[in-house]
């Protein structure tokens, strides 16, 4: 099928649910995929940060080839071997005692948030609130839509789930005012990324463990995008000294195969029982071969030391540029136009074959893949000076505000 065919049939068979772009991917490898066209594109959005590894990493590749010709499905009502062996790996990897899996962040959300009502009700019938940050994103489904703190994504669905509470992101005092003795957890991200790359300050994390500490709520950090290296550390909340209850995961966790996975530590590990919850397909042989793979390639092939390195090259780079404002932590970085021009940006990034995020009128998000090279870094750079130069000005002479949390 060529070009327009394939957009037509998506268009008259698939739900409208996204604004898709006008290119039509056939192929990927590392840093880089080719439409059907042939050109080829430099991916600085990664899936989105799924694709942590790069396209179709030959560790990642080699696992799922050989698991399918094994044992894909069973169901969780039996024990499996490579589930507990991915589990060990992120429990020794982290300060967690307990995985559950799943096939998504949105999932994960969920699991967490469902676990943290168990936990409330342990103590009264009353503590079920949930405080959350404005600016956030954690998914779609309705429990993680809820805690999203972006009006956008919710008016249409709603009524929402009861109990959460929205405060400003980084402000101690708001959420002091919002947490009490009637609050089970406050989940938040290290990072906010859909919002635009705003990373929290320690003083602000620091004092959300205090709050859940003194009223017996779980502190809950979504660490769906913000995990698994892309911020430098393996997982973002180490770079803060801060660490929570209950993490969440997913995005890079399978290199670009659907897993999502809740961990817990202390009581919260143990809160959730036979029947409290589950996922058909979480955990299942086929997602847990490529986790495995994804995780060991992340860890021998020093891709959180690249993701550090390389990510701080990315930032002083990108200050050259004389742009508004330069934010990130890590590989997960955003810059803001002083002009909205931030979608015109974009697109002429792709035209010069570079794949970017438009966020809003005037953010550009960047989500590169793990292996991203200095090279590719320049070449990056060149494709955006010139894609920003050509739809208009965009910050004056005066030199960057960065924001980037080098902790």
């Amino acid at each position: 099928m060529n070009y327009e065919e394939i957009i037509d049939m998506d268009k008259q068979y698939v739900m409208t649910t996204y604004a898709r772009q006008p290119v039509v991917f056939v192929r990927g490898r590392g840093a880089r995929v080719w439409d059907a066209n042939g050109k080829e594109y430099l991916d600085f959005l990664a899936g989105i940060a799924v694709n942590g590894l790069g396209h179709c990493h030959p560790r990642v590749v080699e696992a799922i080839r050989e698991q399918a010709g094994v044992l894909m499905h069973t169901s969780n009502l039996y024990y499996t071997e490579l589930q507990p062996r991915l589990a060990r790996m992120l429990v020794d990897w982290s300060d967690f005692n307990r995985v559950f899996f799943c096939n998504s962040g949105a999932e994960a959300n969920e699991a967490a948030i469902k676990l943290a009502r168990k936990w409330g009700k342990r103590t009264s019938p009353d503590k079920f609130e949930v405080a959350t940050a404005l600016g956030s994103f954690h998914g779609r489904t309705m429990g993680a839509i809820t805690a999203t703190g972006q009006p956008k994504y919710q008016e249409a669905f709603k009524p929402l789930v009861p109990g959460f509470k929205h405060v400003p992101y980084n402000s101690i005092g708001a959420l002091e005012e919002a947490v009490s003795d009637a609050t089970c957890a406050v989940i938040l991200e290290p990072v906010q990324g859909e919002s635009g790359v705003h990373p929290a300050s320690r003083e602000y994390l620091e004092a959300a463990r205090e709050l859940c500490d003194r009223v017996g709520a779980l502190l809950i950090f979504d660490e769906v995008q913000t995990g698994l290296g892309r911020t430098g550390k393996l997982f973002a909340y180490e770079h803060f000294g801060v660490v929570p209850d209950v993490m969440t995961l997913a995005k890079t966790l399978a290199g670009g195969f659907p897993m999502g996975a809740c961990l817990a530590r202390g009581e919260a590990a143990n809160v959730l029982q036979p029947g409290d919850h589950a996922a058909t397909f979480g955990g299942n042989p086929l997602a847990s071969a490529a986790a495995i793979a994804s995780l060991s390639a992340i860890h021998e092939e020093g891709l959180v030391e690249n993701a550090r390195d390389v990510g701080q090259y990315f930032l002083s780079k990108l200050r050259e540029l004389r742009i508004a404002e330069v934010r990130g932590l890590g590989l997960m970085v955003a810059v803001e136009l002083e002009d909205p021009v931030g979608k015109a940006a974009a697109a002429a990034c792709m035209d010069g074959g570079l794949i970017v995020n438009a966020i809003g009128e005037n953010i550009l998000r960047f989500l590169p893949p793990l292996i991203i090279t200095r090279d590719d870094v320049d070449r990056a750079i060149g494709i955006l000076e010139g894609a920003i130069s050509a739809v208009g000005p965009v910050a004056g002479a005066r030199a960057a505000r960065v924001t980037s949390s080098e902790l």
